[in-house]
């Protein structure tokens, strides 16, 4: 039987708790699920891929079927190179399965052995975002509520 791996990719840029549920819930399904850090060199990061890599590395050090990597293509050409099958995505809105659903339709054609895999996030976390927890940071605010606890810790002690 060949593993089913799945990648999750994304800037995470921060980590929220929203990306570790649909992480969680997914670790039944999987053999192995490869965080994949996605990187634009057109678009700068508010933190670096190295801190984002420490810290997702650091929420699932005791999951030894999670990997954290980063990749600089498109994701359909990063999940060929790692023989993934799956891409894992979670949906918060409509307006997320509209676009989804376009991308995953768009890797379907380019990589017909995929197959795109979306979880719903908790009802709790819908409304949370990389975007408005990096907004919150940026005003000095607290986002402890918003970030897995050892994000949160260093955010405090360090940008805030």
């Amino acid at each position: 039987m060949k593993e089913r791996i799945a990648v999750f990719p994304g800037s995470f840029d921060p980590f929220t708790i929203g990306h570790c549920s649909i992480i969680k819930r997914a670790i039944p399904v999987f053999d192995k699920i490869i965080i994949a850090i996605g990187l634009n060199d057109d678009k700068r990061s508010f933190f670096s891929k190295e801190k984002r890599t420490e810290w997702i590395k650091a929420i699932f050090r005791d999951y030894d079927m999670i990997e954290v990597d980063t990749f600089n293509s498109l994701t359909i050409e990063y999940a060929k190179k790692t023989g993934a099958k799956f891409l894992l995505r979670g949906l918060r809105t409509s307006a997320d399965f509209e676009f989804e659903r376009q991308i995953g339709q768009v890797n379907k054609s380019l990589y017909p052995e995929i197959e795109s895999i979306y979880l719903l996030t908790l009802p709790e976390h819908t409304y949370i975002s990389s975007t408005i927890v990096r907004e919150i940071i940026k005003y000095k605010g607290d986002v402890s509520r918003f970030v897995p606890d050892i994000i949160a810790s260093e955010i405090h002690h360090s940008y805030l």
